[in-house]
């Protein structure tokens, strides 16, 4: 590892970079973190080319760049987790090198320059307001606009002597590949699903395999998104946990504080029970649940949860309880279950809509008769 006191450490052994420049030239490239741009520590050179200098970045990725990705998994700081858009080279890029065009979120970033190590390529990055591939596409920020607009403003047909972009397969939705040609000179090639199976596809004179093409969502892919969703629901768990001490205080004596920690304590636990079954245990089990809806998915995962927590606790609750119990929990499954359709290739805005037009008001009468019951059992 050679370091400097003006430089960032840097692996000499990274074959994404060159050698560590002298210090003297280092120093002088730091005259590029000027007001308005953030000189990134995975920026390890800079590539000097006659159309402008380009940021040479470094494909291992640092203790930095791994506790950023699990913070990302955690949905802490995502609307702020960008870099800036424009053009990036990996390794010895050269007018031969393909272009891959990816979002500026930086975990998508770091992700496909770890992935193409050892390799020699541009990066063109667009404009996404840090949001990933597939839902910029859907949102449009990852668009045909957007991608035409980053080649005219870096220079992309004076740096490199071929025509072709090489964009993520699940950018398709945002990008018009007839019209890119005619706005800008270049053709669009659809790359695979994975930045894993670029360098084969590279390889392969950019030909991709039908597993390539194939959209996995296996057991670990639902299970590693179920943080982001506890996470987003935290402000809302924050606020029923005070509504339902409170009105476990309510009863026979108008207020009791015994009662509200009792009583208010068991509706808490029913409630968690609800947001753990919809938002993990939903998500977990999805291909084996019946019904095609998220929202009924997640009330019969609900009831099912809602009945062995009833049975458990049979001694101590009345038929009442029981009920304010099994009609609470499967509702609020039902809603986290609904919310997981976002992080899932099966659904399509439209029948996102469509669901909870239909489940929403299904959802708070189960929660009234919930509500009603649990209040009829303190009398």
């Amino acid at each position: 590892m050679t370091t400097n006191s003006c430089c960032p450490p840097q692996l000499e052994e990274d074959p994404g970079c060159p050698p560590a420049p002298e210090p003297a030239a280092c120093c002088a490239d730091l005259g590029d973190d000027r007001p308005g741009y953030k000189l990134w520590p995975f920026v390890c050179a800079w590539l000097d080319n006659p159309a402008g200098r380009v940021p040479q970045v470094a494909t291992r990725l640092t203790v930095a760049d791994i506790t950023g990705r699990w913070q990302m998994r955690w949905g802490f700081g995502r609307t702020r987790y960008s870099i800036a858009p424009g053009l990036y080279a990996i390794g010895r890029a050269s007018s031969g090198s393909p272009v891959l065009v990816t979002a500026n979120y930086k975990m998508t970033f770091d992700i496909l320059r770890r992935d193409m190590h050892d390799h020699d390529a541009w990066l063109l990055v667009l404009d996404t307001r840090g949001i990933n591939v597939w839902c910029a596409a859907g949102k449009g920020t990852f668009s045909t606009e957007e991608l035409v607009r980053q080649v005219q403003r870096t220079r992309l047909q004076e740096r490199v002597d071929h025509r072709t972009l090489i964009v993520p397969q699940l950018g398709a939705p945002g990008v018009a590949a007839h019209k890119v040609p005619k706005a800008c000179g270049f053709k669009v090639v659809y790359g695979p699903v994975r930045s894993s199976d670029l360098p084969r596809f590279l390889e392969s004179g950019q030909k991709a395999t039908p597993d390539m093409r194939r959209v996995n969502f296996g057991f670990i892919d639902r299970l590693v998104l179920t943080p982001v969703e506890l996470v987003s629901m935290r402000s809302q768990i924050l606020w029923s946990i005070l509504a339902l001490f409170i009105l476990g205080g309510i009863g026979p004596e108008i207020f009791s504080l015994s009662a509200a920690w009792h009583r208010g304590s068991a509706a808490l636990a029913s409630g968690l029970l609800g947001v753990v079954t919809g938002a993990v245990v939903v998500p977990a089990l999805l291909p084996w649940l019946p019904a095609r809806s998220f929202a009924i998915k997640g009330a019969i995962a609900g009831l099912a949860s809602g009945f062995l927590a009833a049975m458990l606790f049979s001694t101590a609750l009345d038929w009442i309880n029981s009920l304010a119990l099994l009609m609470a929990v499967a509702a609020v499954s039902s809603w986290c279950a609904m919310h997981f359709t976002g992080s899932t290739t099966f659904t399509s805005p439209s029948g996102v809509e469509k669901e909870m037009r239909q489940a929403i008001p299904a959802q708070a009468a189960a929660l009234l008769v919930s509500g009603l019951s649990w209040l009829a059992g303190a009398f």
